[in-house]
This record gives C-alpha cells, structure tokens and sequence, in this order.
C-alpha cells in the first residue's frame, strides 16, 4: 500500500492554499457560488430527498475521455528522473503518482494530468485497489485545484467507495476530510460539517488527527459566518501542523486567521499574524510564499489608513522578489497599485495594474479584482470615460465566471437528480407487484385495526372525561369546605374584635383625660372624647365628629407630620416618647406621649394635651390585670409567641415565593400590608425583614400585619392542601396566644 504521508501530501485542503488565490478572491468566489445556487435552488427543490438520498459516484462510470499514451514511452515524457525504479508495473505506478504530485504542488496541472494519464495506461484497467485508489483520490485533487468541483466530488466519492469496500481508516478519513472540503465549496455546508466531522472523529479514535481537518472544519465556520468557531478550529490546526513540523501549512494556517481578523476589522491582530507568518515562511526558506504574505500586511496596512507603513511593506516585497528573481503575485500587485493610488501616483499604478492584468490567463478570478482597482485608478487620474469602461469590463468578466460555474453546478445537480430518480425508478417498478399483492390484506387489517383503535380511544375518553370530572366535584367540594370553615373563623373573629372594641372605647369615653389608640402606621382605632376635642375642637375638619379610621397626620399641621411618622417608626423598639406638634388648625399646640400598649400587637397608647399644661402628669392606659400576671410565665409566652411570629412570616414568604415566583418585594406591593423604602437606589421592605430573623423582631410586633399577610397569601396562592393546613396551622397558633392575652 502507499504510504499514508505521501498521499497526504496533496489533499485538496492543502494543496489548494499552496497557491491559493488571496482574500478577495475568495470572497469573490463565494459571491459567485451565492448566486449560483440562487440560480439552480428550483432544481434544488425539484430533487428533494432524491439528492440527500443520491447513491455514491460508481468508480466505473467515468473512464477518461481521451486516448491514454504508450506506457512503455509516457514514463519519460513526464519528465520522471533517470534514477527511478521502472522495474515494476507498482514501482512504476507509484513514482508516476510522486510525480503527479509534485506537479500538482507547483500548479503545473497540465504536466500532472499527462502523468496521471501515465499511471492509468501503465496499471490497465484491473490494477492492484491501492494503486486504483491513489490514482482516483489524485484525478480528485487535480479537478479540485481546477476549481472542477463537482468532478472532484465524484472523484473523491469514488476513492471513499474503495477505502471503505477495504476498511483503510486511514484513508477513510482522508476521504471524508476531502468530500468535506468539495461540500464545502458546493456550498452544501450543513454536509460539509457533517462529513469532517466524522473525519475528525475517526482520526481521533486512531489518536493521529492532522491539522488539514481542523483547517477545513474552520473553513466551513467562515463560510457560515461563525469567526469564533472559525478561530478555534484554526488555532487547533496550527498547533497540529508546528507538532508536526509542517511549516508551510502552520503559515497558511496563519494567513487565513489574518484574513479573518481584517474580515471581523481587526487590523492590528491581523498583522501580527501575518508578521508570525512571514517569519515561518522564512524558517522554511519559502521566498514565494513571503510575497504573498507582503500582500496581506500591505492589505492591513492600509486597512488602518497607514500609507507610510505599506510603502515599507512594498519595499521589502519588491527586495525580496529582486533578490531571488520571483515574479510578483497577483494579489500583491493588486495590494502595490493601491497603496501607489492612494499615495497619489494613479498613473503608476495603472500601468502596474495593465501589465499584472496582461499577465494572466482569460477568465481568471483575479482578474476581476485588478479590473475594479484599475477603475479607481483610472478615475483618480481623471480618466472617467476609461474607468467605466474598466468597470464594464470587470462586470462582464465576472457575469462569465458566474455563468460559468451555474453551468457547472446545474450540470452536476443535473447528474445527481437523474441517478436519482432512475434508482428510485427502479425499486418503485421492483416493488410494484409486491405491494399490489398484499394491498387487499392491508386494506383489511387496516380497516380492523381503525375501528379497534377508535373504540379504544372512545372508551378511553370516556373514562378520562369521568375521571376529571370526578376530581373536579371532590376538589369543589373541598374548597367549599375549606372556605366555609374560614369564614366561620372569620365571623367569629370579628365579632369577637367588634365586641372588644366597643368595650375599649367605653373605657376610652369613661377617663376625663385625651387618650388615643393608633397602629404602628398612625391609623387612629380607638379616641375618647377629649381626644376628639383636642384634635379637632374647632370643627374644621369634616371627620371631627370621630377621629377613628382616619390618620393621625390629617389632624397634624403640615410642619409636624414628618415627625409624627417618624416617631411611630421609633415606637417598635422605643418604650415611651414625647414630642410637641401643632395642630391642623396651627391655633393650639399639643404635647403627645406615645407608649406601646401593654397587651402588645404594636399598637400605640397616644396621651394628649395642650402644650400649655405641660406641668401635670400625663395619664396613661393602664391595663387592670398586668398586675395579676406572672413575669416569669409572660415572659416565656413572648418569646414563644415572638418566636410562632417569625416562623409564620417565613413560611409566608417562602409560600409566596415557590406558589407565585416573585418576591418578597412583590409581596408587600401587592398586598400593601408592608412599607417598601428606597434604600440606596434600591427598593427595600425593612419592615417585613425584621419580621423574618428572631433576633430583629421588634419589642413590639405588629402580630395583626404578619396574620395579615398570612391570610393574604392563604386568599391569593395556589397551594398543595398539605401546604394549605400547615399555614392554617401556624396562623392558628399564632391566634391561640392572642386569645390567650385577650387581644382578640
């Protein structure tokens, strides 16, 4: 078998970029590619699944269209070296296929199809599979360098019929890293991706993956406008080809990541590849390759507007190609005449443009690219008239090229769709008695099988619907019950809160002097008379009738509510204050003395009187049985019920949180129970917070707030029964302590 490292040598990944056209080329060619296959995408549809399902290139089915020279004379004719072992039909095969190679590296394709021609007259048509296969994968890379893509798939679909009919991994590899690459440039990039992908694969079950696959796979990236892929697949192929010492494609390598970062605007990066470039090229003694490097950093050079930076870049081409007598590449030439035009010298550049134009054969890509520059050119030098007819030059050419390769794409999704349908022809007519036999049987069963089938699904219906229904009524028949329980929780309740209110305000309307009940949020729920009176004695306000309900800033002047809110911010964690305010009416000042009340809840006892009185004794709300009580017993029952406080409001919140999604801050939007502050940009509920860790539970809780927000949740989640009961639960046990003080 050939070695594996000299049939590497020419795969159409690399040995496409030993003389690979330069960026703009490319792109160019993509354009063209584009709208090819907007041209042909009718016949595209027209295929369908014919063309996924086209069968491989028959290795038979192309033999060569001309007559094949003598194969006792050819071997000479090529040119092969006087050395060389002739011995044997094999050896001589495989110098010939060296040869072929060699051929191909340097561009001198007509001398490598003569050589190729040598190998097929010399090895006849029945030769040994690996000779065969060498010469096949070679006809594929020679058309491949051509740009005669759909030949070269057929090609190298062939040669991936042959490695695979003998089970060569290696070359199995190959194979599929090269139909990749012709995908590729087909513009079937989803197979492309999918068959070096499975190259890739393969390589690394064998634990020997070559940089050329990586390569390609970051070619494919680029076509689909994926430069982060792209990069990564690049950078992966450079680090495979210096680990293999291969300093010729690691410099390629770096020329395509430069084109992508002048294609992603980076010129800066770009340069530094090319300058890494240019010295591995050095290191590997290849002159020709530092002229089209130049090309690049010229190109980067100006894409930053660096005139002076280019014309150092041309001087050095120019020493270069001077001294080792290299002619100048096109697309260095293009990169030259630029930098000429815009340093002002448009007639030099023209001229320069003229010859490099001259230079090349009809009907090459380049071409088209020094047409439009020598436009510019022309028009910079005032020659308008011959510019346009550059341009309509340069459009003609390129409206051929495309012409050309649509032909070329039809002519192959032609091939592929008649292959395809004459197979598919062929197993319809081989199945066509088959299926007429048993169409009766199948019409019967199917017909048995439906009606077995609909009465299934009929009665699994049913049963479904039932069933749903079922759960429906019992899940109704909870809920009633639960929301009758919790009303008849409520009423008493409330009866029991109405009840205790008005005996309050009896003993509130019993004492002589002012005494009020507020909440924490200055909400007036409880006044005696003289309260009244002193809030409002001269009738203003339209609610001096009964401060109750209302709040104790409407009966406040303007200058002192600020600090009544926060003197009752104060009263959680205050014993007793004292503070002066002046009335709505700003006639009477008054002196205020808030004290929590004793029996807890937050709520705050307000005494009052005028300012002036200042000198006697402020009453306060006693409570009659405080005297009764056991310190040591309330003592432990505040701190149980302090502690019942903080674990209702957690599991309030973490109810609300896993039932609704939202947060703690939605919650006290919502339900308006809780203060949201703004605290350092940030919307806060420091009050709720204290409520959620024992140690910052205030000395006196607004318990009503935390059952509040329990039954705001209980009212407005939805929530397993289980959940459901334990809130019910704690809110229960929470309740049990203030019936047990009375505060109900």
């Amino acid at each position: 078998m050939i070695a594996g490292p000299a049939r590497e040598q020419a795969s159409p990944p690399q040995t496409l970029r030993r003389n690979a056209v330069p960026l703009w080329a490319r792109l160019l060619g993509v354009r063209l590619l584009g709208a090819t296959l907007s041209g042909t995408m009718l016949l595209c549809i027209a295929t369908g699944s014919a063309l996924a399902a086209a069968p491989p290139t028959r290795c038979d089915a192309s033999p060569t269209p001309r007559p094949l020279p003598d194969p006792a004379i050819c071997p000479r004719r090529v040119g092969l070296a006087e050395g060389a072992d002739l011995s044997t039909v094999a050896r001589t095969g495989e110098a010939l296929l060296a040869q072929a190679r060699n051929e191909i590296g340097s561009g001198r394709f007509e001398q490598a199809e003569q050589a190729l021609d040598c190998v097929e007259a010399t090895i006849g048509r029945d030769p040994d599979w690996e000779l065969g296969y060498e010469l096949m994968r070679q006809r594929g890379v020679l058309a491949y360098r051509r740009e005669l893509i759909p030949e070269a798939l057929g090609r190298f679909e062939c040669a991936l019929q042959l490695s695979t009919a003998h089970d060569d991994k290696e070359a199995i590899a190959r194979d599929l890293r090269n139909v990749g690459s012709a995908l590729r440039r087909l513009g079937d990039f989803r197979g492309a991706l999918r068959t070096l992908t499975a190259s890739l694969q393969m390589q690394r079950a064998r634990g020997e993956v070559g940089g050329a696959v990586f390569n390609n796979i970051a070619d494919v990236y680029r076509e689909l406008d994926d430069p982060d892929e792209a990069t990564r697949h690049y950078r992966e192929a450079l680090t495979a080809f210096r680990a293999q010492g291969n300093r010729v494609e690691a410099g390629h390598v770096l020329e395509s990541l430069s084109e992508l970062s002048l294609d992603r605007g980076d010129a800066a990066q770009a340069q530094q590849w090319l300058q890494e470039a240019l010295q591995t090229y050095r290191q590997a003694g290849n002159r020709a390759y530092e002229l089209r490097v130049y090309a690049g950093l010229m190109r980067a050079a100006l894409a930053r507007a660096d005139i002076a930076q280019a014309r150092q870049w041309r001087l050095a081409a120019f020493a270069i190609a001077a001294e080792h007598r290299l002619a100048l590449p096109a697309s260095l030439q293009l990169q030259i005449a630029r930098s000429e035009r815009l340093e002002g010298r448009a007639a030099a550049a023209a001229t320069r443009l003229h010859e490099a134009i001259a230079a090349l054969p009809e009907g090459g890509v380049e071409r088209i690219a020094l047409l439009q520059e020598l436009s510019l050119a022309e028009e910079a030098a005032g020659d308008r008239s011959a510019a346009i007819a550059t341009l309509r030059r340069s459009h003609e050419q390129e409206r051929v090229l495309s012409r050309a390769q649509q032909d070329r794409q039809l002519g192959w999704l032609r091939t592929r769709f008649e292959t395809a349908e004459r197979d598919r022809t062929i197993a319809a007519l081989e199945t066509e008695n088959r299926l007429r036999r048993v169409e009766l049987r199948q019409r019967t069963l199917l017909l048995w099988l439906t009606l077995a089938a609909t009465l299934a699904a009929a009665l699994a219906l049913g049963l479904l619907l039932m069933r749903r229904r079922q759960r429906a009524r019992l899940l109704e028949a909870e809920r009633q019950v639960r929301q009758e329980e919790a009303l008849a929780r409520y009423r008493h309740a409330a009866d029991a809160l109405a009840e205790d209110r008005s005996l309050l305000q009896a003993l509130l309307d019993s004492r002589q002097d002012a005494v009020c009940l507020v909440d924490a949020e200055g909400q007036v729920l409880a006044a005696n008379r003289a309260a009244c009176g002193l809030l409002d004695a001269d009738g203003l306000s339209p609610v001096a009738q009964s401060p109750v309900g209302q709040a104790l800033g409407d009966y406040v002047g303007e200058a002192d509510r600020e600090s009544l809110a926060a003197a009752l911010e104060r009263m959680e964690d205050a014993s007793a204050q004292t503070f002066e305010f002046a009335r709505r009416d700003g006639v009477v000042r008054l002196q205020a003395q808030l004290t929590p009340w004793e029996r807890g809840d937050g709520l705050i006892v307000l005494g009052l009187r005028e300012a002036s009185a200042a000198s006697t004794p402020m009453a306060t709300l006693a409570d009659g049985t405080a005297g009764d009580a056991d310190p040591a017993r309330d003592e432990r029952m505040r701190e149980d019920f302090r502690r019942t406080l903080v674990e209702l409001m957690l599991a309030v919140v973490d109810t609300w949180e896993r039932s609704t999604g939202s947060s703690r801050l939605e919650l006290a939007e919502r339900s308006r129970i809780w203060r949201v502050t703004i605290d350092e940009g940030r919307l806060r509920v420091r009050a709720m917070e204290r409520y959620l860790v024992l140690s910052k539970l205030p000395r006196q809780p607004r318990w009503r707030d935390v059952l509040r927000s329990a039954y705001y949740v209980l009212g407005h989640c939805t929530m397993a029964p289980q959940e459901r009961e334990e809130l019910q639960r704690r809110v229960d046990a929470a309740l049990a302590y203030t019936r047990r003080r009375a505060l109900v």
